[in-house]
């Protein structure tokens, strides 16, 4: 299963109707994290979102509303672009992983061989936002041989073998369904100023955690709380996918049914 990417908008009736008008009139001409947010509100760059009971369809209206554009999608997540064209917001409905993107792309970012993060907020139900700056792809070949660089631990690339290794082993002895790092082409790009990073290295084994949400639900239920797994079953799936006719609804009504049987008495 690949990563990244973009989706349907939805739950507009769930915001403010004035919050979405002034998203809607807000200018975009600087990144603008100065300044204070309003009490149980954060500014994601200069945009303000509510953080209580925040979900990934709550995040993507409000940003398409205050003028990001769908940009991309893959399986685990949809991308949006900024007004200006320097950032993109990746949203997803269920990333494990999230968390450790983000640590890695802060405790690297000395390398200047990850992205630069503007931001990153986990969302009600497991999922996560990670605002990062704009990166355009780059030809299959420089990719696999940035990939082959970080295998071989490359001294152009020691720093940054270091901090994932670190940051990876701390994922795989942390979360069940860990998946090893992901030498997809895609996931190496340019940044504005010409240098070369990669994104999205970490990943949950997509395979393996889905079918046993299908075959084993108890399993699920007992390794992963259901507040960081309500909407696993809204992954776009993108690179993978499609969805198999019904496959999302069974493991929601599976899961649901081990979720009644560990809470009855």
């Amino acid at each position: 299963m690949r990563r990244n990417g973009r989706g349907p908008a939805g739950h507009s009736e769930r915001l403010n109707p004035s919050f979405v008008g002034w998203l809607r009139r807000r200018a975009y001409p600087l990144w603008n994290l100065d300044g204070p947010a309003p009490a149980e509100w954060v500014k994601i760059c200069t945009v303000l979102v509510p953080v209580r009971q925040v979900d990934h369809r709550d995040v993507e209206h409000a940003l398409l509303a205050a003028g990001w554009t769908p940009c991309g999608a893959g399986d685990w997540a949809i991308a949006l672009r900024s007004p200006d064209g320097t950032a993109a917001a990746r949203i997803s409905p269920f990333d494990p992983t999230g968390p450790y993107s983000a640590a890695l792309y802060r405790k690297a970012a000395h390398t200047r061989q990850v992205p630069a993060l503007f931001a990153h907020r986990r969302l009600t139900g497991g999922g996560d936002l990670q605002v990062l700056e704009w990166l355009r792809p780059v030809p299959v070949d420089e990719a696999r041989a940035f990939h082959r660089a970080i295998t071989v631990q490359a001294p152009e690339v020691a720093d940054l073998v270091e901090v994932v290794r670190r940051v990876h082993e701390r994922a795989r002895r942390e979360l069940p369904w860990c998946g090893p790092l992901d030498n997809n082409p895609a996931n190496v790009m340019r940044a504005a100023d010409g240098r070369l990073v990669v994104a999205d290295l970490f990943h949950a084994d997509g395979p393996n955690l889905y079918a046993t949400a299908a075959t084993a639900p108890d399993r699920i239920v007992t390794l992963i709380p259901e507040a960081e797994r309500r909407f696993m079953t809204e992954i776009p799936l993108a690179a993978s996918g499609p969805w198999e006719p019904g496959a999302k609804e069974a493991i929601r009504a599976a899961v649901a049914a081990a979720d009644a049987r560990k809470t009855r008495p």
